[in-house]
């Protein structure tokens, strides 16, 4: 899914994705993003995220937080990539492992 998004560097950035939609508080998933921009990032997940759901993406090393959209969900032999949208530029997700 990165070749897709250009922009997006390789990171390893540990954070919790929770879902905003009604109903969906008590989920939440520990993540790895794998890819990043300011304006974007791509991790797996197995949450049942969908096209334009809002998240919230927590960092587990530090105490950036963000919403995002999902603008982008890939299934490839039994894992599911998802591609963010940040609501603003946010440079905190983006550094080098």
């Amino acid at each position: 899914m990165a070749r897709f998004f250009p922009d997006a560097n390789a990171v390893q950035v540990h954070a919790v994705v929770t879902p905003l939609r009604s109903g969906a508080k008590q989920l939440h998933e520990s993540v790895l993003l794998e890819f990043a921009s300011t304006k974007r990032a791509i991790f797996s997940s197995a949450l049942p995220l969908e096209f334009a759901d809002r998240v919230r993406l927590s960092q587990l090393e530090g105490n950036a937080e963000c919403d995002a959209t999902v603008v982008a969900v890939q299934y490839l032999d039994g894992r599911k990539a998802v591609a963010v949208e940040f609501a603003g530029e946010q440079r905190f997700w983006v550094k080098r492992p």
